[in-house]
């Protein structure tokens, strides 16, 4: 799995012109799911996502998670996450799950953080517009133990 983690002081998706998630601040998280992840990377990449150190104590270093900071999740499917552009000049999705795969591991990820802290979400497989005000910038890439990272 690869999660591209956002801080942001906002963030909204909308399909079709209306809204269907919005977060003050907190993380926007971009998922990808590849075909070779299970419950297990679901479960690691919710911890890992959830006590992220990266927002800032009295003293500016990065000490504090989301919830200490009273902050959601925007949450956000990502298929591109798997698109290798190596070679040619058009993404290979190879890796990438397919969606009867991947929104079960998708919909875990939200439930496991959701026990955490409060979630808003984009549409599975919908086209979404999302708007975000990036705090600091702050962005980081994680990805699972094992993750895909070269194509087969």
């Amino acid at each position: 799995m690869r999660a591209v983690v956002q801080r942001v002081k906002q963030a909204k998706v909308t399909v079709s012109g209306d809204t269907v998630g919005e977060i003050g601040a907190g993380l926007l998280v971009f998922l990808g799911i590849s075909r070779s992840d299970t419950i297990n990377d679901v479960d690691w990449l919710v911890g890992k996502v959830v006590h992220l150190r990266i927002f800032d104590d009295s003293l500016g270093r990065l000490q504090h998670d989301v919830r200490d900071i009273g902050g959601k999740l925007l949450v956000v499917s990502q298929f591109t996450l798997y698109g290798d552009v190596r070679r040619g000049r058009r993404p290979d999705f190879t890796l990438a799950a397919p969606a009867m795969m991947a929104e079960p591991l998708y919909q875990r990820f939200i439930n496991g953080c959701r026990l955490l802290l409060p979630v808003e979400t984009g549409i599975f497989g919908a086209d979404m517009d999302v708007s975000i005000v990036n705090w600091g910038p702050v962005t980081l890439l994680v990805e699972t133990p094992g993750a895909d990272k070269t194509v087969e």
